[in-house]
C-alpha cells in the first residue's frame, strides 16, 4: 500500500512539474512577443507552482515594462534577496525606486550595486546620487504652476506632442477606433519581420495598438465626441509622427515611416525602420504630398521630432546620424533660397545620451527633453536660454513639470501656458497630453504633519500626495518633524495622502478651497497604523443572520472599508477570518465560520475587484475564543458576542 501510495505522489509531482514548465514555456513566448501583461500573468502562476529567480526576474522586468512601477518595486524587492541574483537586478531596483520617487531608498540602492560590482566607475555613481538629490529638493520646493491632464483629448492609448493649429489642437495618437477594437483583439502582436510574415498596417506589434497618427480638436468644442483624424494624405500606412506648423499655417513638418523599396533582411528576430522628416503645403485648401527633407536618411539613420521657426527658415530636429555626441541629438539647418544648409549639432545640450522634442519660445530660448542629465528620472524637460552665441546653460525645469517618467514634447505660449506630454502615473492612458499655466490663481498655502496614529509621534520621510480634481499629483517628502506644505488655489477641489512603507496609507476624504477667507491657512493631519503583520484587527458591525453566511447590508459597509484599505495600500496580502461562539456543535461552528469567511471573501473579489491572490479565507469556529466562554461554561449573551467576530490581518506588505 506504501509503495501504491508513493507511486501515486510521484505521479502527482511530475504532472505538476510538467505543468509549471508548461505555464513558463507560455510565458516566455509572450514574453519574447513584448506582450507584457500575459506574460506576467503567467509568469506569476509559475512562480506561485515554482518560486525561481529565473521567473522572479521575467515577472519583475514585465511590470517595469508595462510601467507599473509599484509591482515591479515589489518584484526587484524579492528578487535582489534571491540566490544567486546579480548586481544588475540591485540596479534596476534602484530604478524602479526613482519611478515611484522613492530617491533616498535608490541611493541605497545604487550604493550598494556599486559596492557589488568590480570595476565600478565612481563618477558615475556620484552621477546617480545627485541626481536623486536634485529630485528631492526639487520636490521640496515645487514650482508654481497649474498642470491638468486634458481628459476630453487623451485616451487609453498614446497621446502626445499637441501643438495649437489656428483655432485646433493637433496631437500623434495610436488611439482605436471603436470598430477598430474587435478586430485589434484578435491580433498576435508582431514586431519582427521574417520571410513569411507581413508588415501588419492596422496594428503596431509593439504595442499591438493601431500606429501613430495625427488628431485634431477644436479648442472651442472640448469634447472626445470633437476629436478626429487630421486630413491630408501621407501616403504611408504606418506611423505619422508630431506635427509642427509655420505662422501663417500653410506649411507643416511631421515625422513618418516608410518601409523601404528593398526588403529587411532579417539578421536577428528583429529589424529596425528609421524614421525620416517630411513637409506638405497648404495649396488651395489642401495639404500636398509630402516631401522628404534634405538629410533623411532612413537606410542608414533616423531623422525625426520636427520644429519649424514660425518663419520657416530655421528647422530644429533630432537624429542620431553619425558625428553625433550620443544616442539621438538636437540639430537646426537653416534656409536660404529654398536650400537647407548642412545640418548644425547643438553644442553645449547633447549629452551621450538621448535629446528630444526641441521647441523654440518667442524669446528663442529652447525647451527639449533629455535623459542624459540630472532629473527625476526617464526624460526631463530643460530649457537653454538664447544667447549671441547659441543656447546658454541647461536648466531642469523642476517638479512637477518633471516627474519620474517620461516627459517631453514641452511648447509654451505667451510665456506662461502650453502643452506637456508625459507618461507619469495618475493619467488616463500611456503618454497623455497636459497642459500647464503659471499664471496662478489666488492661492492659499495647505500645511500639516504626518503622524504615527499610535505613538503621536512625527513621521519623516513619509510621501504626502497632493492631487488636484482637475490637475496632476504633486508628490512632497516630510523632514524630520513629520511636516510638509503646499500651495493650493482657490475655487479647487482637492484630496490628500499620505504614505510610508511599514504604513497603511492615510487617504483622507475630498477636500475644497471654495469660500476660503484670504490668507487662511488650511490644517491636514495626516495618521498612518504601522503595519504588525500577523495582528488580528477587528471589523466591526459584521453580522449575520441565524444560520445565514449572506453579506447583509450593514455589513457590506464595514467590508467597503476593507476594500479601500487594500486599494490604498495595493502591495498587501491579507487573512480574512471568521468566528463563532462555542454555543451549537463545534464542527456545524467550523462549518459555518468558513462559510461565512468565504462569502466575506467573495464580496471583496468582486464588489471591490480585488486580486484573489491577496485575500485569504479562514474559518476558525470556536477554536479561538477571546475569553472563558467555552463548551458548558455559563456566560452572559455580551461575552459570546465577543466572540463571534470577522478579523483580518495583513501577512504581508
Amino acid at each position: 500500500m506504501k509503495k501504491i501510495i508513493s507511486s501515486i505522489f510521484i505521479v502527482l509531482a511530475v504532472a505538476y512539474a510538467a505543468s509549471a514548465q508548461y505555464v513558463h514555456k507560455l510565458a516566455d513566448e509572450q514574453y519574447a512577443l513584448y506582450n507584457y501583461s500575459k506574460a506576467a500573468e503567467l509568469y506569476l502562476q509559475a512562480y506561485k507552482k515554482k518560486p525561481t529567480l529565473y521567473t522572479a526576474e521575467r515577472l519583475a522586468n514585465s511590470y517595469r515594462m508595462m510601467r507599473d512601477y509599484k509591482e515591479a518595486e515589489k518584484w526587484y524587492a524579492t528578487v535582489v534577496t534571491l540566490e544567486g541574483s546579480k548586481p544588475q537586478n540591485i540596479f534596476t531596483y534602484a530604478e524602479v525606486l526613482k519611478n515611484n520617487l522613492k530617491y533616498i531608498e535608490a541611493k541605497e540602492q545604487y550604493t550598494r550595486y556599486y559596492t557589488l560590482t568590480p570595476n565600478a566607475d565612481l563618477k558615475q555613481l556620484n552621477y546617480w546620487m545627485s541626481s536623486c538629490d536634485s529630485a528631492i529638493k526639487w520636490m521640496k520646493k515645487p514650482v508654481d504652476v497649474d498642470i491638468r491632464n486634458i481628459t476630453t483629448l487623451n485616451s487609453q492609448e498614446s497621446d502626445w506632442g499637441a501643438v495649437k493649429y489656428n483655432s485646433n489642437i493637433v496631437f500623434t495618437s495610436d488611439r482605436t477606433d471603436k470598430k477598430d477594437q474587435a478586430e485589434l483583439r484578435k491580433k498576435r502582436p508582431l514586431i519582427w519581420f521574417d520571410s513569411n510574415v507581413s508588415l501588419d498596417k492596422r496594428v503596431y506589434g509593439w504595442t499591438g495598438n493601431k500606429y501613430l497618427n495625427l488628431y485634431e480638436q477644436p479648442t472651442a468644442n472640448a469634447s472626445t465626441d470633437a476629436v478626429k483624424p487630421f486630413t491630408f494624405i501621407a501616403g504611408t500606412d504606418y506611423h505619422i509622427g508630431a506635427a509642427s506648423y509655420t505662422a501663417d499655417g500653410t506649411e507643416m513638418y511631421f515625422t513618418l515611416t516608410r518601409l523601404p523599396k528593398e526588403k529587411v533582411k532579417e539578421t536577428a528576430k528583429i529589424a529596425t525602420i528609421n524614421l525620416g522628416v517630411y513637409s506638405s503645403k497648404l495649396v488651395n485648401g489642401k495639404w500636398s504630398k509630402p516631401e522628404p527633407f534634405t538629410y533623411n536618411k532612413e537606410e542608414e539613420y533616423s531623422v525625426g521630432d520636427p520644429f519649424i521657426m514660425p518663419d520657416g527658415k530655421t528647422l530644429y530636429f533630432v537624429s542620431n546620424m553619425p558625428g553625433g555626441v550620443g544616442g539621438t541629438d538636437i540639430y537646426y539647418c537653416t534656409k536660404d533660397a529654398g536650400v537647407w544648409s548642412q545640418p548644425i549639432n547643438v553644442n553645449g545640450i547633447n549629452t551621450p545620451a538621448n535629446e528630444r522634442t526641441p521647441s523654440i519660445d518667442v524669446q528663442g530660448n529652447m525647451y527639449f527633453s533629455t535623459d542624459g542629465d540630472k532629473g527625476m528620472g526617464g526624460l526631463d524637460v530643460f530649457k537653454a536660454i538664447r544667447t549671441a552665441g547659441g543656447f546658454g546653460s541647461k536648466l531642469n525645469l523642476g517638479y512637477p513639470i518633471n516627474s519620474a517618467q517620461d516627459d517631453f514634447a514641452y511648447v509654451v505660449y505667451d510665456n506662461a501656458s502650453g502643452y506637456l506630454s508625459s507618461n507619469r502615473t495618475g493619467g488616463v492612458g500611456s503618454d497623455d497630453v497636459y497642459s500647464f499655466a503659471y499664471n496662478i490663481p489666488v492661492a492659499y498655502r495647505l500645511e500639516g504633519v504626518a503622524y504615527d496614529k499610535n505613538t503621536r509621534r512625527p513621521l519623516a520621510d513619509t510621501y504626502i500626495t497632493l492631487t488636484p480634481a482637475k490637475g496632476s499629483p504633486i508628490k512632497v517628502r516630510t523632514g524630520s518633524n513629520g511636516a510638509y506644505a503646499f500651495t493650493v488655489y482657490a475655487n479647487a477641489g482637492y484630496q490628500l495622502k499620505g504614505e510610508k512603507n511599514g504604513y497603511l496609507t492615510d487617504s483622507q476624504k475630498p477636500f475644497s478651497t471654495t469660500g476660503i477667507s484670504p490668507n487662511e491657512v488650511l490644517k491636514r493631519n495626516l495618521y498612518l497604523d504601522k503595519i504588525e503583520l500577523q495582528k488580528p484587527i477587528r471589523l466591526e458591525n459584521i453580522y449575520y443572520d441565524l444560520d445565514k453566511w449572506d453579506i447583509r447590508p450593514d455589513a457590506e459597509v464595514e467590508l467597503n472599508k476593507l476594500i479601500k484599505i487594500m486599494k490604498d495600500n495595493p502591495t498587501i496580502v491579507i487573512q480574512l477570518s471568521s468566528h463563532t461562539d462555542s454555543r451549537a456543535d463545534d464542527d456545524y461552528n467550523m462549518n459555518l465560520s468558513r462559510k461565512r469567511a468565504n462569502a466575506a471573501v467573495e464580496y471583496i473579489i468582486t464588489v471591490g475587484d480585488i486580486d484573489e491572490d491577496r485575500v485569504i479565507a479562514r474559518g476558525y469556529g470556536e477554536t479561538r475564543l477571546l475569553n472563558k466562554c467555552s463548551n458548558g461554561v455559563k456566560c452572559s449573551e455580551a461575552e459570546h458576542q465577543l466572540n463571534r467576530r470577522t478579523e483580518f490581518a495583513i501577512l504581508k506588505f
